[in-house]
């Protein structure tokens, strides 16, 4: 009779079962407690890790996604060694080996042959002065490339989830952490280019918190929070986290209706150096300005600005940038477009530059197609076309299911409607519309 190996009250038979797969087999039984620990440690949720999973998969060009439920089978230990992609992805999220986050590969696998502490070491010699999680309460005396690392990791990983659910005060708090964090880091002894970088990636979290504000429409908070975000990055001598903290601060003026602000904020962008070097960035600064003169009824100026938005953003190239630019693109583009033309009149342009806009964007960015949906059934509205805006804004609510709609989308469904009950305010299309779904979009 062969030996047997006890867990909780089953019984299994080791014997000539090679070592891999009997830990694989504890794993299925017991779960996968070394992830679960890592993804505490960094602060993550499932759904978090999984967005933050398909960016690295994105950035290695791999067609393949990961889900929630694909994070459960990993945590619950039914899937013991992801594909190899997925291993690599995950290297990358939590910056250790992957058999450190509990994962067993296969007894045939050759990488079991290798000396483990011979993996580690040239694992570790790669991220310089590898260090604990950016969001677990101890930090070590001395601070490396690898804490900005991970601090960056979750800071893109909070960026993802605000593509896909929009701004709230869960994703505010957990920015700000990721902040004081990488200001606790500075206490630690480290080079002043380290020092500089954490200064930088404290104001991307900054900033990111007062995104989040914007978004949920808690505007005053997203004042204080730029005030201190532009502060930051000014310390950073970061010419590209300056533009982060400008974009917004046209934001949130463009949200309070000072459109001359907004148009000072995203000229005050356009002057930074890093504007003149990244044909990208000064396309999206050019149409930061063409929606300002917009607002402010010049039309000349803001098609001019929009030109040269158009002809920046056919020089841009690929190239690795922030993960908070990573909106802008084509589709943003179309869909600043189609804002600035419904306000100029030009309705039926508008309609179509939406539909652009919606056909380049990708699936991911959740919160920004349903922007686009309504700016969509607004331009539709204001061409006296009642039914089909209406039926438009159904795909809204479709596109947000399952997540609180976020306060500047609700504003914006509060601007449709006023502008469905002047338009057709004794249709009964309107009337429809309004009992259907005043309730949805006023209070979730």
């Amino acid at each position: 009779m062969g030996l047997l190996l006890l867990v909780g009250t089953r019984k299994f038979p080791v014997l000539e079962q090679p070592v891999a797969g009997l830990l694989a087999t504890v794993s299925r039984v017991t779960g996968n407690s070394s992830l679960k620990a890592k993804l505490d440690q960094l602060g993550l949720t499932q759904a978090e890790l999984a967005l933050a999973v398909n960016a690295h998969l994105r950035a290695a060009a791999e067609r393949d996604t990961v889900g929630e439920r694909t994070v459960r089978t990993w945590l619950n230990g039914k899937t013991a060694w992801p594909h190899k992609a997925k291993r690599r992805a995950l290297e990358g999220v939590f910056r250790c080996p992957i058999e450190e986050l509990g994962f067993i590969p296969p007894a045939s696998n050759a990488r079991l042959e290798e000396d483990p502490h011979v993996f580690r070491r040239t694992f570790v010699s790669s991220t310089v002065g590898a260090a604990a999680s950016p969001l677990v309460g101890s930090w070590r005396s001395t601070v490396g490339a690898s804490d900005v690392a991970r601090l960056r990791d979750h800071l893109d990983a909070l960026t993802a989830l605000d593509d896909q659910r929009g701004g709230h005060s869960e994703l505010e708090e957990s920015a700000l952490k990721g902040a004081r964090k990488a200001i606790e880091f500075q206490k630690g002894s480290t080079s002043q280019r380290i020092r500089l970088r954490l200064f930088s990636v404290a104001a991307g979290y900054t900033a990111n918190a007062a995104w989040s504000c914007i978004d949920a429409r808690q505007l005053d908070r997203a004042q204080g929070h730029l005030d201190e975000a532009l502060r930051l990055a000014g310390m950073a001598q970061d010419s590209i986290a300056q533009v982060q903290v400008w974009n917004a601060t046209a934001m949130l003026a463009h949200q309070r209706r000072d459109h001359g602000g907004a148009v000072a904020a995203a000229q005050a962008a356009q002057a930074l150096g890093v504007t003149r070097r990244d044909p990208m960035v000064a396309s999206l600064t050019h149409a930061r300005t063409a929606l300002g003169h917009s607002n402010l009824r010049d039309g000349a100026a803001a098609l001019r600005s929009l030109r040269y938005a158009e002809s920046a953003l056919s020089k841009a190239r690929p190239e690795p940038r922030p993960g908070w630019l990573q909106f802008y693109g084509v589709a943003e583009l179309h869909a600043l477009t189609a804002i600035i033309l419904d306000r100029l009149g030009e309705h039926a342009a508008a309609e179509a530059a939406s539909y652009r806009a919606l056909s380049a964007l990708p699936k991911n960015f959740r919160r920004n197609r349903a922007l686009a949906t309504t700016r969509l059934a607004l331009s539709q509205l204001h061409q006296g076309d009642v039914e089909q805006a209406c039926a438009t804004t159904e795909g809204v609510f479709s596109l947000m299911e399952g997540a609180p709609l976020p306060g500047r989308m609700r504003s914006l469904l509060g601007d449709f409607y006023r502008d469905l009950l002047t338009l057709a305010p004794d249709t009964a299309t309107a009337r429809a519309w309004g009992d259907r779904y005043r309730t949805e979009w006023s209070t979730t």
